[in-house]
């Protein structure tokens, strides 16, 4: 089969690879329709590559056809149209009853040291092959695949694999009281839908932070008030001017490790990137340090006792955390990779109605066949041609 595979710093590849197979009984093989590159895909492309090992299959936004089962796979069938959410859980351990499936015990990566197994994202998280392919071996497929309905297009489910429930998460997380003010950092696929999530959830003002003219647009369209980072050089004040000048009761960071504006982490990921991959393995799990110039803004930007919920994704060791700031504030802080299982029942109805409330038909914006992979990675990268969200299609 055809497949997206990693190859060094910002160099994916579109290789023919060995088609995936049952190894356990309770496995499935899918056929890809739609899978999606997501903004922490980028992390591999740019930050993370000492994790990697070349030829390793990136993607955990996938969606398509049940085409093979194992015996133990429940009520998985071939033919059935599912979305497969990018952890990986077993459905019945302590964590996954506590809705904490990204905990998972039983897909744990105890060696590393981290929570469930993830689809193609590192070996610090299993290297499982991932979903940027033609076809894909989903471990744990008596719980994990969420059976979708025939006849909508691939678009109004595929954001339940990660984007949706990521969003839905921190918005949750965020405690936005009913009426009240949000600030979302970063207007990319997640920022978007957190901001949609948010409006729909009955939040009176969402604020949107980014500095693409694109995302800032897009997001205006759904009732959001926009602030371009580059045309205000105190951010914070400008957001209490906007929430009576006390601050936003929540932010969201949608952010993450790889915040412009922060040259210092910057220049330590670029420094990282050029070291051999295991004395870069080592320094990152030890030593790494992420731009943190956005959860700066957070705290500065929350009002007291408000709280600020972090779906971007972080990594470092030795990040410098105001930690007499946020006492002082008394915020609420959480965070954490978003349990896709947890949410489906709370999401799905908003995707299987006429209406399409989150817009979830109204987020990718660029459609490639497989083989562009390349190009679409380097596009979002780059944020060019008004990249916002870009969709791989492995049949077309």
């Amino acid at each position: 089969m055809r497949a997206v595979t990693w190859h060094g710093k910002r160099d994916v590849r579109v290789d023919t690879v060995d088609d995936p197979r049952i190894s356990e009984s309770n496995d499935a093989i899918i056929k890809v329709t739609s899978t999606a590159i997501c903004g922490s895909d980028l992390h591999l492309y740019e930050v993370l590559g000492g994790f990697l090992e070349e030829g390793d299959i990136l993607g955990h936004e996938p969606m398509g056809i049940v085409e093979e089962v194992g015996k133990d796979a429940g009520d998985l069938k071939p033919g059935d149209r599912v979305v497969v959410p990018f952890n990986i859980a077993c459905g019945h351990c302590y964590m996954c009853n506590s809705g904490l499936q990204t905990q998972c015990e039983t897909t744990q990566v105890r060696e590393q040291n981290k929570g469930a197994a993830l689809f193609g994202y590192t070996k610090l998280y299993g290297q499982v092959p991932g979903g940027q392919a033609e076809y894909l071996r989903v471990p744990q497929a008596q719980y994990g695949p969420v059976k979708v309905p025939e006849g909508p297009p691939d678009e109004r489910f595929l954001y339940l694999s990660d984007v949706v429930p990521t969003a839905w998460q921190a918005v949750e997380y965020a405690a936005i009281p009913e009426g009240g003010s949000v600030v979302v950092f970063g207007l990319g696929p997640i920022g978007q839908m957190c901001c949609r999530v948010a409006r729909h959830r009955g939040a009176g003002t969402v604020i949107g932070v980014d500095l693409v003219a694109e995302r800032l647009i897009l997001a205006e369209r759904y009732g959001v008030v926009t602030l371009d980072i580059r045309e205000h050089k105190d951010i914070a004040a400008s957001i209490r001017e906007l929430t009576g000048g006390r601050g936003a009761d929540s932010v969201i960071d949608a952010v993450g490790m790889e915040a412009h504006g922060a040259p210092v982490g910057k220049l330590a990921h670029q420094m990282v990137g050029l070291l051999p991959g295991k004395i870069s393995e080592a320094v990152t799990k030890h030593a790494a340090i992420d731009r943190m110039s956005v959860l700066y803004h957070s705290i500065d930007s929350v009002r007291r006792g408000g709280t600020i919920s972090l779906s971007g994704v972080y990594g470092g060791k030795l990040d410098p955390i105001p930690m007499m700031d946020l006492f002082d504030k008394q915020i609420q802080l959480r965070m954490g990779q978003a349990n896709v299982r947890n949410w489906i029942d709370d999401v799905m109805p908003l995707l299987t109605g006429t209406e399409d409330p989150l817009g979830v038909e109204d987020l990718a914006t660029h459609w490639l066949p497989l083989e562009d992979a390349p190009r679409g990675y380097e596009m979002f990268q780059q944020k060019r041609d008004g990249a916002i969200k870009v969709v791989l299609q492995p049949q077309a």
